[in-house]
């Protein structure tokens, strides 16, 4: 079995090609195949090796690998079709040859004043055969004398049903005599989509074509290209489109919609490959959170529904928090490090500083949906502001009205040792209640207040332990932590000012 996976390299991957590019994995590696890459880069003025290598980093980043084409390694590929023309252009001279093509040199105004007639006839707008039965001699020569020409495949006058099997979606089936002579080569030799993926799947000798459903449409023609070069075709599979929460096509409007702003905001990538892989499928056996290798020994494209995925951000969310569960916490240090520099925490942190941040990091990963939430779950560590929390009105006012417990807390911390373990600050809390009388959310809510600055957040005798060890900290490349004992005498001191 011979899979291939062909973006263009237009634009960033769409999570709706990356699930298309997932299923052709998870088939081929199931069932010992090849998986090959080859990049429709025909589009000249929108095609770029940005976009390329973006695709090449994402693709790899959801733990997709090929076996031919850019960058396998060996003997196989580069597999580009901006370095294929001469490949093109050969199978055109072939088609023109035995009078399957020929030679077109219709305007632009020629052709849209033909689709504007059939239009407003209420008929299928193709194309009407005006250059159809030019004697080569005269196409030759005025090719020669430099005039513009494409060339047309030739689509036989007798009318007659193209059909085919769609793994997907059963049986299908189009009348020819509403494609019309279509265009394989573009004025400068350049090959339309359709001519150039029959070509280029041919050669490569594909077994199946897994695509979007986008490309129904285009079957009909690519069929007729296997047939005038007496070529069989692949099976093939059209998967239905990616929809948006409400529905409609999966855009910006809707929110990140390619790979790489799933990377950005700190998914993980086994979260939003698993994820992919359940938009249309299902793994069976009431389970979904699988890795890769099992979900590909368990994949049939089969058993790939026809009804739109809906793409459903809570349900990713809920894959991506079981996967930073499931994650060791230097891994999620090392993740979360970009998205600290951003808040000016971190610069480049030594061994000890990671080993503090593993921690943190991993405390703070267990309540947040991705990786660039964490900043605001650790900013009580390292953007400390008594003066900043006592602002609020609302917590200036919860303060006066608590300055016992503050005060007491105050004074246990001052003759006290740090509270590096969970029992240390359980032991100073009870203190304060023995002092105060106070407990429940009357003591530790104020107690938040004044230790982290902030009204929520993680549990304190987690919280706590870690900005003490912070304060302790001998490392580089981490922002200074105030300790618990200053937080607490410079809010009192504050308090009392006011």
């Amino acid at each position: 079995m011979r899979l291939r996976f062909a973006p263009s390299p237009t634009g960033q991957l769409h999570v709706g090609n990356a699930r298309t590019a997932l299923f052709n994995w998870l088939l081929a590696r199931g069932s010992g195949g090849t998986l090959i890459l080859r990049i429709e880069d025909t589009d000249v003025v929108r095609s770029t090796k940005e976009a390329e290598g973006t695709a090449f980093d994402d693709l790899r980043w959801l733990g997709l690998s090929w076996d031919e084409g850019p960058d396998a390694g060996g003997d196989h590929g580069p597999y580009r079709q901006s370095e294929r023309g001469h490949i093109y252009r050969a199978h055109a001279v072939e088609l023109m040859a035995s009078g399957k093509a020929y030679y077109c040199f219709c305007s632009e105004e020629d052709l849209e004043q033909e689709r504007y007639h059939a239009l407003r006839a209420g008929l299928p707008p193709k194309y009407g055969g005006r250059c159809r039965n030019l004697s080569r001699d005269e196409a030759r020569r005025r090719v020669e004398n430099g005039e513009p020409a494409v060339v047309r495949f030739r689509v036989t006058d007798e009318e007659r049903e193209i059909a085919f099997t769609d793994v997907v979606r059963g049986d299908v089936s189009f009348n020819s005599g509403v494609i019309g002579d279509f265009v394989i080569l573009r004025t400068g030799g350049i090959p339309t989509y359709n001519f150039a993926v029959v070509i280029d799947d041919a050669l490569m000798e594909i077994s199946d074509v897994i695509r979007g459903e986008d490309h129904i449409s285009n079957t009909p023609r690519q069929l007729l290209l296997y047939e005038a070069f007496g070529w069989k075709p692949p099976r093939f599979a059209h998967v239905s489109m990616v929809l948006g929460p409400d529905h409609s096509k999966l855009s910006k409007r809707h929110g990140a919609t390619s790979v790489s702003e799933f990377r950005e905001k700190g998914y993980l990538p086994e979260a939003l490959a698993n994820y992919l892989a359940l938009l249309g499928w299902s793994p069976g056996e009431n389970e979904e959170l699988l890795p890769l290798e099992e979900l590909a020994k368990r994949f049939r494209i089969e058993d790939v529904g026809k009804s739109p995925g809906v793409f459903d951000p809570e349900k990713l969310a809920w894959a991506n928090r079981h996967y930073l569960k499931a994650a060791p916490p230097d891994r999620l240090a090392t993740l979360a490090i970009p998205f600290l520099q951003q808040a000016g925490w971190v610069t480049e942190p030594d061994a000890a500083a990671l080993e503090f941040l593993a921690h943190a990091v991993s405390a703070a990963a267990a309540s947040v949906d991705h990786l660039d939430q964490v900043p605001a779950r650790l900013r009580f560590l390292f953007d400390y502001s008594a003066s900043r929390a006592l602002e609020d009105p609302a917590v200036r006012a919860e303060a006066e009205s608590a300055a016992a417990v503050i005060e007491a807390l105050a004074d246990v911390l001052a003759n006290g040792g740090r509270l590096l373990e969970r029992e240390s600050f359980r032991a100073a809390a009870a203190q304060v209640r023995q002092r105060t009388g106070l407990k429940g959310k009357e003591l530790f809510h104020p107690i938040r207040l004044v230790l982290t600055g902030e009204a929520e957040g993680m549990e304190l005798d987690i919280s706590v332990p870690a900005i003490e060890r912070g304060a302790e900290l001998q490392a580089s490349g981490l922002r200074p932590v105030m300790g618990a004992r200053e937080r607490a005498a410079e809010f009192a001191r504050l308090l009392r000012a006011r």
